[in-house]
């Protein structure tokens, strides 16, 4: 029996707040993680998490959109699965607890919580022009800085485990 498809969250910011190069950053990502065979988790709304499902969905992948209120209706269109958590900015955690890797694009506080829980989880983050986080009194973060898209997928991908 083979194991269950390798998981890539993306995170970054929503509708209304995510830049236009992160957009574009954030759309090939998604393509670039379907076209790997992985599957793409995020947390189902606009902004980064529209463009990433986008792409992946154009690609013929599967998205899995974890959002935060009770109604699956509130996905956007390229969500393969929605997962309505009910439980507001909470399902942050589920989002990236969902993940073997994280890729944060842009972003703002969420996207901030996010990488905080997912490094607190032991998941490996890339970060594409996100928070610069800096490492404290040695100790080493495990964030790994991409400067491209393919760099971002490239790094998530190399990060999972490989009995996935």
């Amino acid at each position: 029996m083979a194991g269950r498809a390798t998981q890539i969250s993306v995170i970054g910011a929503g509708a209304g707040n995510a830049g236009e190069g992160d957009l574009v950053d954030a759309e090939e990502v998604g393509r670039r993680v379907a076209e790997a065979g992985a599957v793409l988790v995020c947390g189902g709304l606009g902004g980064v998490m529209e463009a990433a499902s986008r792409g992946a969905s154009a690609a013929g992948g599967t998205v899995i959109g974890v959002l935060p209120s009770t109604d699956p209706g509130h996905a956007n269109e390229h969500v393969t699965h929605a997962v309505a958590a009910g439980v507001g900015e909470a399902r942050n955690l589920a989002v990236v607890a969902s993940g073997d890797a994280v890729i944060a694009v842009g972003g703002e506080w969420g996207t901030l919580s996010e990488i905080a829980l997912a490094r607190k989880l032991g998941r490996a983050v890339v970060a594409l022009r996100s928070w610069p986080l800096r490492s404290r009194a040695g100790a080493k973060l495990g964030i790994v800085e991409a400067d491209t898209p393919a760099q971002a997928v490239q790094a998530a991908l190399a990060a999972v485990p490989a009995s996935q």
